[in-house]
């Protein structure tokens, strides 16, 4: 049962408080327009099996109160029919409601591929091949046209180069489609082959549209392919083979920015400032310091609200594969002025969205704006949910950004020998429990804020009988312990997280997701080149930490703080 916000084990954050969204059991892709009669329409790519799977096909849904129920849920392809997958949506001026998705209708049963991966060369799996097409609907999502219409694709050198000559295309798309001098740009991510990681050769294109806004006969729809010259948005092959899951925003000066995923542990971005017909050569992502931002073979998306702002989702780990999607993070990202044109700034980042299995992979997400409200879809591939997002956390990372963090007030001046404040445990037994004494998770946490010299040695400790905290330093490493008694948990940052001389730290103890997070000098550790994750999780039974009842502080430790609560980044930005 899911926790109510009253239970002190509930967190919005936790995806599993999310409302759900009705599927069959695959579910991928859950996005979002507002119709204009009010209502959210939500397509869903879903079926009975697995990701690939026969069967696997595009339906809609309805909300009216921003996703706790859906209703009028329909077919736009049936899944009787060839595989219909990965579904994006558009609404015109005129309340037109038009989905994009991949069809497979020649009903092609398999592909020729790599072997290996592919025994004798040749994959089943058919969803990412076969035909771009439209359906649209005039009645704020209820009901879709009877017919599909073909988008035509161009042959770049990528399609050349396939098993088939262009004859056959290997595509799809993740990317919402956006408006532009009154047209729309779709994405669509063009591959060369099926090997290793089933997508290989990947690059990004865009899809344009002049006359959406103007023309009501689908069939007189005009598409041209974009960027010009052959060759979609990508690395070098030689700095990553994949370069896929482009996601657009339009800046205030009409220049196109997009951010997508690679395999070089490192998610890159590229501008455009002639519409589409180029792009910059991309570039790793940074954030506003200059550090590149680290990220997996996993959606990496970027959305402009309407105060004109920007957030970026995407999941803060060093992973060059699928795997390593929970937590989910948001930096917030603001414009600025270069030579070239308008740019983005981006934040330091916060968990967002997480899952209390950290296997769990959350991913391909939809912002909505309701009311001054931020929601996120999600989905982990056989569940959907809508997730109200808290505001104020979004609002400090763009504070970041502004110089106008708020220094977090309550906390505790700590001195060498000074009484330890109680710290409320992380897990209890829960005697309301059916069966007697299960645990029961808290959502609590701590946060400690000091200043080092930059010196070796225990920096504090309040441990005793294996119970307690203990934050040490050695040869510019941060250690962090922490104990009950039955569980030693411990976070090391790398040998390079410190450089001699003083430091300001800060170190987040997080009992929502069970992580711990460290910022140095007012940035969040990353891991850097030493380690795949800066942050690092607890053990989620851990209970009672609370050791000796005196806290032992080092001399060279100074302005010892202790907040009774786990402060966002944003916070622990504004104390350094």
């Amino acid at each position: 049962m899911r926790n109510t916000k009253n239970d002190a084990s509930y967190d919005a954050r936790n995806i599993k408080n999310g409302s759900k969204i009705p599927v069959e059991y695959y579910s991928d892709q859950p996005y979002v327009v507002e119709a204009d009669d009010g209502a959210w329409v939500l397509v869903v790519t879903t079926g009975a099996g697995m990701e690939g799977d026969a069967g696997q096909h595009v339906i809609s849904m309805r909300s009216t109160d921003c996703g706790k129920t859906w209703t009028d849920v329909t077919d736009v392809e049936s899944a009787s029919s060839p595989e219909s997958s990965y579904a994006v949506l558009y609404k015109t001026s005129s309340g037109r409601i038009y989905c994009f998705y991949n069809f497979n209708a020649d009903n092609t049963r398999s592909i020729l591929a790599d072997d290996p991966p592919f025994e004798n060369g040749v994959t089943t799996r058919v969803d990412t091949q076969g035909h771009f097409v439209f359906k649209f609907s005039d009645d704020c999502g209820r009901s879709w046209s009877k017919n599909w219409y073909d988008i035509p694709l161009e042959n770049y050198q990528v399609d050349l180069e396939n098993p088939y000559g262009g004859k056959i295309k290997f595509f799809w798309n993740v990317g919402k489609p956006f408006s532009y001098n009154g047209g729309v740009f779709v994405p669509q991510y063009k591959v060369g082959k099926f090997g290793e990681g089933f997508m290989y050769h990947s690059e990004g294109t865009l899809l344009f549209c002049q006359n959406i806004e103007t023309e009501t006969n689908p069939e007189k729809l005009t598409w041209e392919t974009f960027p010009k010259g052959g060759r979609g948005i990508r690395t070098d092959r030689a700095v990553s083979n994949i370069s896929e899951e482009h996601s657009f925003v339009v800046l205030s000066d009409n220049s196109i920015f997009c951010t997508f995923r690679t395999v070089t542990g490192h998610p890159y971005c590229a501008y455009s400032r002639d519409g589409g017909v180029s792009f910059s050569k991309p570039e790793p992502l940074t954030y506003d310091n200059g550090r590149q931002l680290k990220h997996p073979r996993a959606a990496n998306f970027i959305w402009k609200c309407e105060n004109g702002k920007y957030l970026y989702w995407y999941h803060n780990n060093g992973c060059r594969w699928y795997e390593e999607r929970n937590p989910a993070w948001l930096c917030g990202a603001v414009e600025a002025d270069s030579p070239q044109g308008k740019i983005l700034r981006f934040s330091q980042p916060e968990i967002v969205l997480y899952d209390d299995d950290i296997n769990i992979r959350i991913s391909y997400p939809d912002l909505i704006e309701a009311n001054g409200e931020y929601y996120i879809t999600e989905t982990q591939k056989q569940n959907a949910a809508v997730n109200h997002i808290d505001k104020n956390l979004i609002e400090g990372l763009w504070a970041q950004l502004e110089n106008a963090g708020r220094v977090p007030k309550n906390a505790a001046t700590l001195e060498n020998g000074s009484a330890m404040p109680y710290l409320q445990p992380f897990t209890v037994k829960d005697f309301e429990a059916e069966i007697d004494c299960r645990s029961k998770f808290i959502n609590c946490g701590f946060t400690l804020d000091f200043d080092i010299t930059g010196a070796n040695g225990m920096l504090l400790s309040t441990v005793e009988n294996e119970k307690g905290i203990a934050v040490e330093q050695k040869d510019g490493q941060l250690i962090f312990s922490i104990g009950d008694g039955k569980f030693w948990c411990t976070k090391t940052t790398g040998e390079n997280a410190l450089s001699s001389g003083p430091h300001h730290v800060t170190i987040i103890v997080d009992g929502g997701p069970r992580i711990v997070m460290f910022v140095i000098d007012g940035v969040l550790y990353d891991g850097g080149n030493e380690q795949m994750f800066g942050f690092g999780w607890f053990n989620r039974y851990l209970s009672d930490i609370n050791g000796a009842k005196d806290i032992k502080i080092n001399n060279n430790t100074k302005n010892v703080k202790l907040y009774l609560k786990a402060l966002t980044v944003s916070e622990a930005i504004a104390l350094a």
